[in-house]
């Protein structure tokens, strides 16, 4: 692992082209190999991004020698079933988030890679960022004292095609799993603990899946997230962390964000601005090639708990809302 790091993309939907245009500002990795589930849109992805290796399925691509990680790219549904298939062929995974449709998935996911003694992580890459680095470092260094409150919404309007996976409840869709995430991940990363208490509305559409959102969290000491997702309203997408003595304002969009505002009682605003280096998705991948390296299972950062605590909370929200999906006949919420 001194040399380039090799990876494989499983999946060759938007997401896993903006991953493959990401690692390309990254040094010492080779994007080697790609699979999908059909020759010709594995050819295609191959020419667009001039990887060697193209795989018309799955089983392929993870066999391959040349391939030392896989970023998994597919849908919501799918992770748990393309990440186990990863695993089983001895390789580290980068799984897309939402990690898991649920829990229980999320948990056997986990389970097996600890059972290999494999690196697993959650693509939650707006956690790696360098503004959000600098924001956990003010929080680090009690900048703004005690956190008391933290607000963030992800919201936009996305064309109405029901088969789409926005929509469809068969692709895992709505609002929580595809944007709230977000907001959650934040609020987990800020607090470092999951919610002792959970309020949650949804408005849930004709196909059945969340269109729009808003949860309210509340931890140990009175402390709370405000949080909204929607894929049916266009929001802000900006999250304030309040402090007792003063806030952060992360710029939107929040989960691509490149500025910061320090609110300091007493003082001037400070803004800080920290351009992305690619697109933003190099650096969830160099924190994966740092941990393998390192001979890390997983990633301090976005430890696999965490991962597994956030699953637990989106499993609350969804049961207040009584919205379960086609796939949990066989895999239910815990």
């Amino acid at each position: 692992m001194a040399g380039t790091i090799r990876w494989g993309i499983l999946g060759t939907g938007g997401i896993a082209k903006k991953f493959a245009e990401g690692l390309q500002s990254v040094s010492d990795a080779e994007l080697a190999a790609v699979g999908s589930r059909a020759d010709h849109t594995a050819k295609s992805f191959a020419k667009a991004f001039g990887i060697g290796h193209r795989h018309a399925n799955y089983e392929s691509l993870v066999n391959d020698p040349d391939v030392d990680v896989v970023y998994v790219a597919t849908p919501h549904p799918f992770h748990m079933e393309n990440t186990l298939l990863c695993l089983n062929a001895g390789k580290t995974v980068l799984c897309e988030k939402p990690f898991a449709i649920n829990t229980s998935q999320a948990r056997k996911m986990i389970e097996t890679a600890k059972s290999k003694k494999l690196f697993l992580m959650e693509a939650m890459w707006t956690r790696f960022l360098p503004i959000i680095v600098k924001v956990r470092q003010w929080l680090e260094d009690d900048v703004i004292g005690d956190v008391r409150m933290v607000q963030a919404n992800f919201g936009f309007r996305a064309d109405w095609l029901p088969e789409r996976r926005w929509l469809n409840p068969e692709l895992g869709g709505g609002a929580l799993l595809d944007v709230g995430v977000y907001c959650i991940s934040l609020a987990s990363m800020i607090f470092r603990q999951p919610p002792q208490k959970i309020v949650s509305m949804a408005h849930l559409g004709q196909t059945g899946v969340d269109e729009q959102s808003a949860f309210i969290f509340s931890y140990d000491k009175g402390q709370l997230s405000v949080l909204t997702s929607a894929i049916s309203t266009n929001t802000e997408n900006h999250a304030i962390i309040f402090g007792t003595r003063g806030s952060i304002k992360i710029h939107s969009p929040f989960w691509c964000a490149t500025i910061a505002t320090l609110s300091i009682e007493g003082k001037d605003d400070k803004t800080v601005e920290m351009p992305l280096e690619g697109n933003g998705y190099n650096y969830q991948a160099k924190e994966v090639m740092n941990c393998m390296r390192a001979g890390k299972t997983q990633s301090k950062i976005m430890p696999l708990d965490e991962t597994l605590s956030i699953m637990k909370t989106m499993d609350s929200i969804r049961k207040q809302w009584t919205l379960e999906y086609p796939m949990e006949d066989t895999d239910k919420p815990e």
